[in-house]
């Protein structure tokens, strides 16, 4: 593409783009000339073969010679990865799920040469006793989604800047460099109330104006693209299927604060994303709207990918900052903000990149726009990855004050298998569970710090009946236990000791006593720790107790698992059903099980490991867990 020299080029530019892009969402007969046919990249449907379903969509077109009817475009993340591979074919609006490589010959010859909608390819909706539907828009999973952050994933290319611009991508950028000055800028951010999505909430427009109000000198702007949660993907499903959003949003910041220089910091185990940032800069910097002297005016900014090796703790920011500086990847005592010394002791502005990915819809539809979404302690929207046990796993975006129910039940399609709802867990391991009786509460700040847990930066974990909570809360100790960074004593020590407290009762050799001692100790970790890791470390196990106590009491007076799952306080059984057919006495390590051909075997339990190798062996179901 040519080079954009200036802001007038560049809205010339997008008018002339946008049309092509428009065409997608608005079906007619007249304009239907060439169909694009869009196919999710991101990484959970490129693991699952979307490169080569693209490839083998080539292929038939240019076989069928209907290189002038159809385009095959690669895509962001659509969200519903739980019915990935996903394809979706422009201007019909047809969504098709589970595609395999050998589907390209039938889209091609059936939707695109014969114009007949593949009915197997759809999805079946639950809501509607299982009717196929053709258009995503009415699948419960996103009827109840507005699209902020997440506005562009599934509709552009991310690795052509031609349709970011096509879609109104830059214009945000162009607008405040010619248009406002950086205080105008600050105050719209401001006025729309948007708070930082990587945790703690922090409006954004407070952080912005704290930076921008230091004397001049070196400030920098950092994005925190080290999303380390267990099952959490949103930051990283935005890189790879929106990467320009981002870079715009930094450079607005730049502006503002008076930066020049932008550091993304991106875990080096996520390399698709990185790839598209890659990209997404050299285009971004041949286009002339990064670099030097940005649409023909004195502002430059330029942005650097620094890499993170996978320490959890350095998502925290002074830990970040330490690490880009070369430095162990510990957080410091916060006797000073970032804003006035921060990367290299310079005022630094930093945000993660969902926050960052708000900023152009804000400054391009306005303030009283993007609040106009959510409640009035929380404005806008949210992205949750939400996972576990729910039909539909996936990322989803919705506004600010939706309840946990809506998401679990409409969004999410409830609990697979008929299984009662018991827990929902949210901001991953430094957040709270959250029980059926708060189902109803609001997702905003307030709100879920009100019950114990935490917005944190948008995993979202179901947990049904056949979990037990006491373990939940011991998976996430050991998480945050393995990835502390020691620094701190409350977190270095106090963790190890609740893990081991968890231990004990999950072993079933726990007391009374453990449980005031978990309580007290985990209080004091969260009172005492140096930074958000071991402050909010505790989270699970104070959560777990107080809405589920019973559990622990069961686990400590009872010595069992109410949900079956610690290994040791549960006895193998050998049922009536058992035929004698010797196969488990066959396989067990340990020769814990007796009994003659075609009569009913026994299990010594003082000698069972409870490996489990029997249950899995027979065939008649005869063995159980008590």
């Amino acid at each position: 593409m040519n080079k954009i020299v200036s802001f007038d080029n560049l809205k010339k530019l997008a008018s002339e783009l946008k049309p092509a892009l428009e065409l997608r969402e608005h079906f007619t007969k007249e304009n239907l000339v060439k169909r694009d046919i869009l196919v999710c990249g991101g990484t959970g449907c490129s693991s699952s073969d979307s490169m080569q379903i693209i490839e083998n969509l080539k292929s038939e077109i240019k076989k069928a010679g209907l290189e002038d009817h159809a385009e095959v475009q690669l895509t962001g993340c659509f969200g519903f990865c739980a019915k990935g591979p996903i394809v979706k074919v422009y201007p019909d609006n047809v969504f098709y799920v589970q595609v395999k490589p050998e589907d390209a010959e039938e889209i091609v010859q059936e939707h695109i040469l014969n114009h007949r909608v593949v009915e197997r390819l759809l999805f079946e909706e639950p809501a509607l006793d299982n009717k196929k539907v053709e258009r995503h828009d009415e699948m419960s999973f996103y009827k109840k989604q507005s699209r902020v952050a997440l506005r562009n994933c599934g509709h552009i290319n991310p690795e052509n800047i031609d349709e970011y611009i096509g879609n109104d991508g830059y214009l945000a950028l162009g607008k405040c460099i010619s248009e406002m000055s950086p205080k105008d800028v600050i105050s719209e951010v401001k006025a729309s109330g948007l708070r930082g999505r990587g945790g703690a909430g922090f409006p954004t427009g407070v952080k912005w104006e704290s930076t921008s109000q230091t004397p001049p000198c070196q400030k920098y702007v950092v994005c925190n693209a080290d999303e380390g949660d267990p099952g959490a993907f949103m930051d990283r499903s935005v890189l790879e299927g929106d990467p320009h959003s981002v870079l715009e949003a930094m450079a607005i910041c730049g502006y503002a604060i008076g930066s020049d220089t932008g550091y993304i910091y991106i875990r080096a185990e996520y390399p698709l994303a990185i790839e598209r940032l890659k990209v997404a800069i050299a285009q971004a910097q041949e286009s002339g709207v990064l670099g030097n002297n940005i649409l023909g005016t004195d502002f430059n900014f330029n942005i650097e990918l620094k890499y993170g090796a996978g320490a959890f703790v350095c998502g925290e920011g002074t830990a970040l900052m330490h690490s880009i500086e070369g430095k162990r990847g510990e957080p410091r005592m916060k006797t000073y903000s970032s804003s006035k010394r921060g990367l290299w002791q310079s005022p630094t502005c930093l945000n993660n990149v969902e926050t960052f990915a708000n900023i152009p819809a804000i400054l391009n539809k306005g303030a009283s726009w993007f609040n106009s979404y959510g409640t009035e302690d929380s404005p806008g929207t949210k992205v949750f990855a939400l996972g576990g046990k729910v039909n539909n796993v996936g990322l989803v975006e919705v506004p600010m004050g939706t309840t946990l129910r809506e998401i679990v039940y409409e969004i999410g399609g409830g609990i697979p298998d008929n299984r009662e709802f018991k827990a929902v867990q949210t901001g991953g391991p430094s957040g709270g569970c959250i029980s059926a009786k708060n189902l109803d509460t609001p997702i905003d700040f307030k709100s879920l710090s009100s019950i114990g847990s935490m917005m944190g930066s948008g995993g979202m974990l179901v947990l049904d009946d056949s979990d037990c909570m006491v373990n939940i809360a011991k998976f996430f100790l050991e998480f945050t236990v393995e990835e502390s960074c020691g620094k701190c004593t409350p977190c270095r020590i106090g963790n190890k000791r609740l893990l081991e407290l968890l231990t004990k009762i999950c072993d079933g050799k726990g007391c009374e006593q453990d449980l005031v001692d978990l309580k007290d100790l985990a209080t004091t970790i969260k009172t005492t720790s140096l930074c958000g890791l071991g402050k909010c470390a505790p989270n699970p196990v104070l959560s777990t107790l107080e809405y589920f106590y019973d559990e622990y009491e069961a686990h400590v007076k009872e010595k069992k698992c109410p949900a079956g799952k610690c290994q040791s306080l549960l006895d193998y059984v050998i049922t009536d059903a058992c035929k004698g057919c010797t196969k488990c006495s066959k396989v067990c390590p340990v020769g814990c099980i007796t009994g003659k051909p075609k009569e009913k075997h026994v299990i010594d339990s003082s000698k069972c490991l409870k490996c489990g190798a029997c249950m899995s062996n027979c065939k008649f179901n005869a063995i159980i867990k008590k």
